[in-house]
């Protein structure tokens, strides 16, 4: 089937430019917290901009390798060992619940194209499922 290396393909693509984004945007959030000076409970500003900086790369590199890997998923047009569906179904989850916050937080379109990823991430599992039929059952 053709459908399913596209899908893996463009999933692939766009958890890559997610990756992006989402280091620059915790980049800009950390230049913003670190302009402002002000502590939260009488945390220390700079760590607080550490940490920001630590998530958005840790966040992005697992984007990126979810990315990367439904990319070798494409090219390979072989189903996803089991620690690579694990990984996927993972950001497949962590996708769901950033929709949710999404909506009420940012808006409805945050919303939407945090679900179509979500489409995109759960229709690469799905078209890609380990055949089951042909398991025997195990000798007693």
């Amino acid at each position: 089937m053709a459908a399913r290396r596209a899908i893996a393909l463009a999933a692939g693509i766009v958890l890559l430019l997610e990756a992006v984004g989402t280091v620059l945007l915790h980049l800009v959030l950390a230049v913003v917290m670190g302009g402002q000076r002000m502590s939260l409970d009488g945390l220390d500003p700079d760590h607080m901009v550490t940490g920001i900086r630590v998530l958005g790369f840790v966040f992005g590199a697992f984007l990126a390798l979810c990315g990367v890997l439904l990319l070798v998923v494409a090219v390979r047009n072989r189903p996803p060992t089991r620690p690579v569906r694990i990984l996927l179904i993972a950001c497949a989850v962590v996708h769901g619940l950033l929709g949710a916050v999404c909506v009420g937080l940012v808006g409805w379109a945050a919303f939407t194209v945090m679900m179509a990823v979500l489409a995109l991430l759960v229709a690469a599992l799905v078209l890609y499922a380990p055949d089951l039929t042909d398991r025997r059952p195990a000798p007693a």
